[in-house]
């Protein structure tokens, strides 16, 4: 039997590539860079063979009002709480705006 009870929206923030005073952050890769770190952070049993080439569903590069951004899913705490205090102390460390976001699915 299927569970019909709606799932919870999304709880994430996102990490933009812009210092505190709006200066692009170095290197260019850094957003691909992190998610990498973080790949292999993911659900109990998912990604299979290949998962080692692929970005955790909770840390992934995305772009953000035209600035290479890096999402993170608040589940990422509950999963291992060391890789979401990384995550933090990364922006934090290099005075990377946060924004908190609920990021929604696109519309069927």
């Amino acid at each position: 039997m299927a569970d019909s009870a709606p799932k919870p929206l999304a709880r994430e923030f996102v990490i933009q590539g812009l210092t505190s005073e709006g200066k692009p952050f170095r290197p260019s890769d850094w957003a691909e860079r992190l998610c990498g770190v973080m790949s292999c952070f993911r659900p109990e049993g998912a990604g299979g063979p290949n998962a080692h080439l692929q970005y955790s569903p909770y840390v992934r590069p995305t772009v953000f009002n035209g600035v290479k951004s890096v999402v993170i899913d608040e589940e990422l705490r509950e999963v291992e709480p060391l890789a979401y205090h990384f995550v933090l102390n990364f922006a934090k460390d290099n005075d990377l705006q946060v924004i908190r976001a609920c990021i929604l699915p696109d519309p069927k």
